[in-house]
């Protein structure tokens, strides 16, 4: 009976996602639509946001698979990138992502220690506004033992923060007319959430996807590190001072635990890369893959939007808030130099 409900609540809940994904496309071909360039992406979103917040049961939402979509979709991404690309991309990239995550990670575990946060607090909040937002709050949550409010603390603000930021960071690059490769790399190097950066990536430009997406799964590919990390620390130094030790004191991470942790649709990502590279995707099955990624793009948008509940917001404390809000904007100003940096080839990195 339980495994019934279950299937039942995916079937609805997928047709629910297809039902706005279908929706969205449709919209985005609406000739005043596309002539003022906005795409599926803010269609999907906004009906997410919409649907998700009248009344959806609380069971139903939990069926979502709004993960499940974006990973699918940034494998399929992997067929419009060639290869050296990717690793030129990729190395510049993951140079960015240590850049930027230790310095913000530092930055907000700092100041949330400073105003009197929860120091388990303080690592999941630093973690997911440093790395990746969410899955990497919850990597962090697991490494440090942290009480469930806390990570739902974190999911709520980075949530509440991303999407903003979806819309104003890719107007402000307009604005300022960063090249497609910076403007990608300060999408992806500043905001938290992987279906959230391609968003914003998909509004400014194809190449600015691209790049926001590589800069991102760098990112990604940091949080079994930084969660290891965080596990040592806590166990050999928090906790030891704290005077805990038994069931209280955290499991130290195994190299098994970092593989879990580890963004494995990266993989995914490059094997369709390497066989688009060689040519074993291109011509009608390219535009094939092209249209199956912006399929689950939507899918993962309109999930991510429909699982989100407003009234989550009033949970949130004062400092943990002010200590997010400051984190951002010291990322965004961070990323923004980082961008230019690494991207704007001051430093002739190719």
């Amino acid at each position: 009976m339980v495994q019934s409900s279950k299937i039942t609540g995916y079937l609805a809940s997928l047709m629910i996602v297809t039902l706005i994904a279908v929706a969205s496309n449709q919209i985005e071909k609406v000739p005043i639509v596309k002539y003022y360039g906005i795409e599926f992406v803010v269609w999907a979103v906004l009906a997410g946001i919409i649907v998700g917040n009248i009344g959806l049961p609380q069971a139903l939402k939990a069926s979502f698979k709004s993960e499940l979509f974006i990973k699918v979709g940034l494998v399929l991404l992997g067929a419009s990138v060639n290869f050296t690309t990717l690793m030129a991309v990729g190395f510049r990239g993951l140079l960015q992502a240590v850049v930027i995550v230790s310095a913000v990670l530092l930055f907000a575990l700092i100041l949330g220690l400073r105003l009197g946060l929860d120091k388990k607090l303080s690592a999941v909040l630093a973690t997911g506004v440093s790395v990746c937002g969410v899955s990497a709050a919850i990597a962090a949550a697991g490494a440090v033992l942290a009480k469930k409010e806390h990570l739902t603390y974190v999911v709520t603000m980075v949530v509440a923060f991303a999407v903003p930021l979806m819309f104003i960071q890719p107007l402000i690059a307009r604005l300022l007319q960063l090249p497609d490769a910076v403007a990608g790399a300060w999408i992806g190097g500043n905001i938290d959430t992987t279906a959230v950066v391609v968003a914003a990536g998909s509004l400014y430009s194809p190449e600015a996807l691209k790049v926001a997406s590589v800069v991102k799964m760098s990112q990604n590919a940091l949080i079994g590190l930084v969660a290891f990390m965080l596990s040592l620390y806590y166990a050999l130094y928090v906790e030891r001072h704290e005077g805990l030790s038994g069931t209280d004191a955290p499991k130290r991470p195994s190299p098994m635990m970092i593989w879990e942790r580890f963004p494995k649709f990266v993989l995914g990502f490059i094997l369709v890369s390497i066989l688009s590279t060689l040519g074993f995707i291109a011509g009608s099955h390219l535009a094939s893959v092209d249209a199956a990624r912006k399929w689950a793009f939507a899918m993962a948008f309109a999930s991510t939007r429909l699982s989100f509940n407003l009234k989550e917001l009033r949970i949130l404390g004062g400092k943990p808030l002010l200590v997010f809000l400051l984190a951002t904007i010291f990322n965004l100003l961070l990323a923004y130099g980082v961008a230019w940096l690494f991207f704007g080839n001051l430093l002739h990195l190719q």
